[in-house]
C-alpha cells in the first residue's frame, strides 16, 4: 500500500506525526538507541512547543486519567528559544524524518523572534504556530479571534519561505472562521484539534486535582469533536490539515482522512505505547485496503467534506 504524500511541500513516506509534545524522541533515543532511527514511529517529527523565554510549567498535579482518554495541565515546560537552539535542536534536526517546530508567544513580535531563529536554522523542514495564547497587545486570545489570527499571519508570512502550520484550538463555536483567517493570512497548513478544556475534583480533598486548576482533555473520548471539526475546517479552506484528537489504529486515523486530513497526528496513546505511530501507519494501510483503496491518495481524494 503506497502511504506517501505531501505536506505543505515536505515530503513524507507517510501520514502519521505526532502531536507535539507528546512524544520526547530525545529520551527515547535514550532508551531505545539506534533500533528507534530503524523504525521511527512517525514520518515528520513535531516538537514540544517553545517559547522565548524558558518555562517551568504548571505545578503538580499535572495530568488526570479521564474515562477514555486524559487530562493534562503540564503547562509547556521548555528551556527558551536560546536553550532550544543551542540544545535540543541541535539533535532533533537529525533525526531520519522532517522536523516541525512548533512555536508559541504572547505577541507578533515575540512569534517574529521565534519563526526567524527556527527558520535560520539548517534541517528544520517547518514550524507549526501555537496560537492558543493572549496577545498581549488585545488581550485576546489569537487563535479564537479570527481576525487577530489573520493579522499574525500577515506578520509572520514574509519573515520565511519555511512552511507556516497554525494549530487551532476547538474551544471555539466556528473553528472554520479561524481557519480561514489563517489561510487568508498566508497559512501554508492548519492543525487541529488541540486539547478541549477540560478538570477534575480531588477524590479525597475538596480541590481541584490538577495543580493549574483545569487543563485539556485529549484521547478517544475528544474523536467525534475532533471529526466533526477537521471535516468543517477541510471544507471551508483549501490548505492542507492535519486531523488529531484519539487516533489510536489505523481505523482511527483513517476516519480523519476520509473527513479530509491530509496527515494525522498520534498524541495520547503515544504515552500508552511509544510504538503506537508505527501501529497507527501499519493499520492505515489495512483499513485502506479493507475499504477498497488502493492508495492513500485515492482515500484522501475521497473525502466527505
Amino acid at each position: 500500500m503506497d502511504l506517501r504524500t505531501d505536506f505543505c511541500g515536505i515530503e513524507l513516506e507517510g501520514p502519521v506525526l505526532n502531536g507535539s509534545g507528546t512524544f520526547d524522541v530525545l529520551a527515547a533515543r535514550r532508551a531505545f538507541g539506534p533500533a528507534l532511527d530503524r523504525d521511527f514511529p512517525f514520518s515528520a517529527f513535531v516538537s514540544k512547543t517553545i517559547t522565548v523565554a524558558p518555562r517551568a510549567g504548571n505545578p503538580p498535579h499535572r495530568l488526570w486519567e479521564a474515562p477514555s482518554g486524559m487530562i493534562n495541565s503540564i503547562g509547556l515546560p521548555n528551556p527558551g528559544l536560546d536553550g532550544f537552539v543551542e540544545g535540543d535542536l541541535l539533535e532533533l534536526v537529525k533525526l531520519p524524518v522532517p522536523l516541525i517546530v512548533s512555536v508559541m508567544a504572547d505577541s507578533a513580535e515575540q512569534f517574529a523572534i521565534l519563526v526567524e531563529s527556527v527558520a535560520a536554522v539548517s534541517g528544520v523542514a517547518g514550524i507549526e504556530l501555537n496560537v492558543s495564547c493572549p496577545n498581549v497587545h488585545s488581550g485576546l486570545i489569537v487563535g479564537e479571534q479570527p481576525s487577530e489570527t489573520e493579522a499574525l499571519m500577515k506578520a509572520l508570512r514574509p519573515l520565511t519561505s519555511l512552511p507556516l502550520i497554525v494549530k487551532l484550538t476547538p474551544n471555539v463555536a466556528g473553528p472554520e472562521s479561524v481557519a480561514k483567517a489563517a489561510e487568508s493570512g498566508g497559512a501554508d497548513g492548519v492543525s487541529l484539534i488541540n486539547t478541549v478544556k477540560a478538570a477534575a475534583i480531588d477524590p479525597n480533598q475538596v480541590r481541584p486535582w490538577l495543580g493549574a486548576g483545569a487543563g485539556g482533555l485529549s484521547g478517544p473520548a475528544v474523536r467525534p469533536i475532533a471529526l466533526a471539526q477537521v471535516r468543517a475546517v477541510a471544507a471551508a479552506v483549501d490548505i492542507p490539515v492535519v486531523g488529531m484528537g484519539g487516533i489510536v489504529d489505523g481505523e482511527s486515523a483513517l476516519d480523519f482522512i476520509l473527513a479530509g486530513a491530509q496527515v494525522v497526528a498520534v498524541g495520547t496513546e503515544s504515552f500508552r505505547d511509544p510504538a503506537a505511530g508505527n501501529a497507527v501507519h501499519r493499520g492505515l494501510s489495512a483499513a485502506l485496503e479493507q475499504r477498497g483503496f488502493a492508495s492513500l491518495a485515492e482515500a484522501q481524494a475521497s473525502t466527505l467534506t
